[in-house]
């Protein structure tokens, strides 16, 4: 399958599932996006654990500028306060639309779980036709030892006994994932 044909079958199912999927050139967008995002509705923070270096730099330049506080540790003091979770997806799949994210970290789980709104950022090289394309992958990851792996598509979602659908009981009532341009 051809990278724009799982990018259009990646983009279908995962907004069948209500979450947002747009491109983004490189980080500069996908930051701007999520702090763009975060101010109209009204957050101050954004948790983003699992970033380093010049990508962590670029983060907090971006939310000092906007007048957000961040997170990028430590997420379980602030937990009650982490209004976006922005962070990596380490794949995802086509077919259903779904992210991938090794969660091993604790800040990691938090932000994706615990944030209103969570905001992934997935390289478009990392996509992947359905669940068994990513048999290398898992087996590789399953060989460093217990893993905990979070298989994510859409926002949390319940219905109740009357079967109206509720987004965001359980999680993030919002997914957003910013499709970005592998590195050169």
């Amino acid at each position: 399958m051809t990278q724009p044909a799982l990018i259009e079958e990646f983009t279908e199912r995962a907004e069948g599932l209500s979450a947002s999927v747009a491109p983004a050139p490189d980080l500069a967008a996908a930051v701007e996006y999520a702090v763009k995002l975060t101010l109209e509705m009204g957050g101050t923070t954004l948790a983003a654990p699992g970033w380093e270096g010049d990508d962590l730099a670029a983060i907090e330049a971006a939310c000092a500028s906007a007048g957000l506080e961040l997170f990028s540790s430590d997420l379980r003091a602030v937990a009650d306060n982490i209004f976006c979770g922005f962070t990596q997806a380490d794949w995802g799949i086509a077919e259903t639309g779904t992210l991938v994210i090794d969660s091993r970290s604790e800040d990691l789980r938090l932000a994706t779980m615990l944030a209103e709104v969570h905001v992934a950022v997935l390289l478009r090289g990392n996509l992947r036709p359905n669940q068994e394309a990513l048999h290398d992958e898992m087996d590789a990851l399953f060989k460093k030892g217990p893993a905990y792996l979070a298989f994510i598509s859409g926002p949390s979602r319940t219905g109740d006994i009357e079967m109206v659908l509720t987004l965001g009981a359980h999680g993030p009532r919002q997914v957003h994932v910013m499709l970005l341009e592998d590195a050169s």
